[in-house]
């Protein structure tokens, strides 16, 4: 699915042409995903589908020849991102940072036991409110320590490079958020990323542009007046 609005962020001046790119891709499927358990910070290994669903993924992103990979330390992310790796022959910087909200004693329970041992947490969470889900993280926290990882290896890019950051579908949305520009309480208008699918920000005269979101194929060029 394609995003094809005018949302941006600031981030000060960028250089002229494209622009660099950076390429958020959430990891395989894990046991915890089928079961809808929350995962949080729990290491939870990729089944053989999410394997499949990695290695798949990776044919499509290797052809965009990305400059750097940037990945989460838990296992479920750095394998995803071992396969990309194969594919480039690039190193992948594993970070923290770039680790799942850590969501306290929500973590490993099923959606449906969370929403009947904690639902007016969980409620107040949909509603946009800061909530510390299980006594965790905030998700303005996760973006605090995501987004400047992102930030930091998007730098270092040539000017219109593309870094791969693999990591997990609810940093994933915290760091857009952030990068974006929104507000803390819109971030949950950024729908869900499927399993091994990924979105794309790319560099405007001002600011990170949404350019794809949830995607499963490759990006296709904007052609029209909103280019």
């Amino acid at each position: 699915m394609s995003a094809t609005g005018e949302v941006t962020g600031s981030t000060g001046s960028r250089p002229a042409g494209r622009g660099r790119r950076v390429i958020l891709w959430r990891h395989g499927q894990t046991s915890w995903n089928v079961e809808r358990r929350f995962q949080g910070t729990t290491d939870v290994e990729l089944t053989e589908t999410g394997v499949a669903q990695a290695r798949r993924a990776a044919r499509l992103l290797a052809s965009l020849r990305p400059d750097a990979i940037v990945a989460s330390d838990l296992r479920r992310a750095a394998n995803t991102a071992a396969e990309l790796a194969a594919l480039t022959g690039l190193d992948v910087t594993h970070d923290e940072g770039l680790r799942e909200t850590y969501a306290g004693v929500w973590q490993g329970l099923t959606h449906d036991e969370i929403i009947a041992r904690h639902g007016e947490e969980y409620a107040a969470w949909k509603r946009g409110e800061p909530v510390r889900r299980g006594g965790g993280e905030l998700e303005t926290e996760v973006a605090d320590r995501a987004a400047p990882v992102v930030l930091r290896h998007a730098e270092k890019l040539p000017e219109d490079g593309t870094l791969v950051v693999v990591s997990h579908g609810g940093t994933i949305r915290t760091t857009i958020g952030r990068l974006l520009g929104l507000d803390s309480r819109n971030w949950e208008s950024l729908g869900g990323l499927s399993n091994c699918c990924w979105s794309v920000l790319g560099e405007g005269a001002r600011g990170w542009r949404l350019l794809e979101h949830n995607a499963g194929t490759l990006p296709e060029p904007v052609l029209g007046d909103d280019d």
